[in-house]
Formats: structure tokens, sequence, C-alpha cells
């Protein structure tokens, strides 16, 4: 079975801006634009989804755990006509029920399960039909909304956040997630140089774009900088053992109550996050007509419907390769495919050298598709 959109989504924005223009996309990058909310209202039925969730690492280590999920009466959605001004809560619902499910389906030390029973896969797909993606969890519920400040004046910065929900009890995962989190909010400057380059379309002037390729460059090695950290405090056994089986994809699962036939989703990976696809869509860079380039444009459908909104509408942007100084077009590049180099090292290192399965958590062959991709980045330099 195929996950096709639904009509019953939340109504998308008009403007003849180009998107970055018209979102505020240039503060918090792809983060949502406010501080995601930690939990619901205390007076409302959906609070025992926060209590459930806290719960989710220690109640992961009860063998009855299954049992206990399929007794749980999840509260649904209010009926109510979905609207911008909801939005926060609906994605806190999608993030609690996706990890529940994720939970249930690949609980470590149970025996293999396909079956994801009525009272989490119907919550789930409503849910999941009104922010017009698949019903699984993915990158924006365990990055993007997963997140919040302790200082809330302070920088969305590693020392400074804290994730919503985990798997486990290790400062492992939370580490994990919270170094996405970061290298997200810097993409803010990179929307910011790009909205630029947008606002004075159709001919920019050739210093101004060279001003923005530097500093999306620069914010790009700030990223990798923040990348590096990633063993600072993660451990690869504990990575690859105790949490990474928990984003894993859905191989032939039923949603009971839902659709009989078995259908399978991608799991939670970094290729839904949208930076990539945006300097890739930038820059013109051409990638080989291959698998990989099917699975990323399959990793789409896993991200926001604005974001992949953003995406086209910076493909539609003119290509500058020959009207920007060749130092600064290629130092750019460079910038992008370090970071892919750094990326594939901790493939390596935390997952590749651990297993015999060349598959990802988003099920495709990684370790050679990351070497394509950053050899094909470099081939582009003028």
């Amino acid at each position: 079975m195929v996950w096709k959109p639904s009509a019953d989504r939340l109504p998308a924005e008009s403007s003849d801006r180009p998107v970055l223009l018209s979102r505020n996309y240039r503060k918090r990058g792809f983060l949502p634009e406010y501080d995601p909310p930690v939990a619901f209202d205390p007076d409302s039925g959906l609070s025992m989804l926060d209590e459930v969730g806290r719960n989710l690492p220690s109640l992961l280590q009860k063998d009855d755990f299954r049992a206990y999920v399929r007794r749980l009466k999840i509260p649904p959605l209010p009926e109510t006509r979905p609207h911008p001004e909801v939005l926060p809560q609906l994605r806190l619902y999608y993030l609690r029920v996706g990890f529940l499910a994720s939970a249930y389906i690949n609980q470590l030390g149970q025996a293999p399960t396909n079956l994801l029973p009525s009272n989490i896969a119907q919550p789930l797909c409503r849910v999941c039909r009104l922010l017009n993606r698949p019903p699984v969890l993915s990158y924006d519920a365990y990055a993007l909304y997963n997140w919040k400040r302790f200082d809330k004046g302070g920088p969305v910065a590693l020392g400074n956040i804290d994730t919503i929900q985990n798997f486990v009890h290790l400062y492992d995962e939370h580490w994990f997630i919270l170094v996405h989190v970061e290298i997200e909010a810097i993409a803010a400057r990179i929307l910011d140089a790009i909205a630029r380059i947008q606002r004075d379309l159709p001919r920019p002037e050739e210093a101004e774009l060279n001003q923005a390729l530097e500093d999306i460059a620069a914010a790009i090695w700030d990223q990798v900088r923040v990348l590096r950290r990633i063993p600072e405090k993660m451990d690869p056994r504990l990575y690859y053992k105790r949490f990474r089986p928990y984003i894993r994809y859905f191989e032939n699962v039923v949603y009971e109550g839902v659709n009989r036939q078995p259908i399978s989703f991608r799991g939670e990976t970094g290729a839904q996050s949208s930076i990539m696809p945006v300097l890739v869509a930038l820059m013109k860079i051409p990638h080989r007509s291959s698998l990989l380039t099917e699975h990323l444009a399959d990793m789409r459908r896993y991200m926001p419907a604005e974001h992949r909104d953003l995406i086209e509408d910076v493909e539609s942007m003119p290509s500058f390769r020959d009207r920007v100084e060749k130092d600064v077009f290629n130092s750019l590049l460079e910038a992008i495919a370090s970071f892919r180099e750094v990326h594939y090292g901790w493939a390596e290192e935390y997952i590749n050298r651990r297993t015999q399965d060349p598959r990802g958590t988003g099920g495709t062959p990684y370790m050679q598709w990351l070497k394509q991709l950053i050899a094909e980045t470099r081939a582009w330099m003028r």
C-alpha cells in the first residue's frame, strides 16, 4: 500500500511572493516559529499523553508494555476544522502518538510484531492526515518539534536546550536529537541569505550574490562544527543497541482499523531534514539519476508540507553558477561536501562497523549513497 496525501489537512497559505519571503523561516530556519509546547493543558483529556510520554522510557523496560499500550484510551483530537493556530498542538499530538507507535512496533527484547493496534493506529493516521504526512514517526517529530529551552531568552543551542520526549533514559539520545536541533537553528542564516537573493530577483547584483553565498558557507561550517560534537555525549555502542532500533523503518505493518493491507514507511533519518535539499536546489548540484535520487525524492514525503513547498520554490530560482566568483562558488560546495563527509564518518563509526545490514533507519544503502553525494558535490566545482 502506498500513502497518499489527504485533502483533509491544514490549508496552504496563498501568496505570490517566494515562500521564504512570505513565511518566517529567516529567524528559526526549519524549526517552528515559536518554541514547541512541552505539554497539553493539564485540564485537558489530552494531558494523559504527556504522562505516557514521560513514562515511556521506563514502560519500555516492561515485558507487558504492548499489553499496556493496547489498553490505552488515546483521546481523539477535537473535532474542529484545522487552522494554523492549532498547529503546535497537532504537532505535539503527532509527537506523542508517533513515539508510542514506534515504541510498540520496535520494542527491544520482544518478538517482532507488524500489527499496530487500532487505538494507536487510528489517532496517528488522523493527525497525520491533518499534517499532510505519512503516519509514522519522522525527523520532524523526533527533532524539529522535540525541544525546549532552559533560558527562554537564550539561543536554540546545545547547553540551553533539552528534549521533550525520548525512547530511553540515556542522555546519549537527548544529545543525538539536540545536535540536530542546533544544526537546524543555524540553518536560519542559510535561509535568510537565500531570501536576500530572492528579494533581488531576477538579476541580483554580483557583489550581493557573492556575499549571500559567503554567508551560507559560514553557516554550514558552523553546522559542521556542531556535527563534529556528536561523540562528546553519545557512545556508539549505546546508540546502536539502545535507541537507534526505535527509529527503524516500518516494514509491512498493518494499521488495525485503518487498512487491512500491510504498509511500509521509511524510518526517522537525517535525510528527512530539508537543509541539504534546499542547498542542492540553490546550487543546482546535478546528482546522477539512480535509486539514490529516487530515495531522496521519496524523503520529501516525510517532510512538513510547508518545507516541501520551500524546496520547490528554491528549485525554481535561476542558476547563478556563472555569475558569482569562482572561489566563492567552490567554497560553498566544499562546505556542503565537508558536512556530508562528517556525516559519513559518523555513519561508519556509529552504524556500519556494527552491522552487516547495509540499510539505514530509512531502509536504504546509506554508505554507498553518501559517497556518491560527496563526489558529485565536488564534481560541480567550477
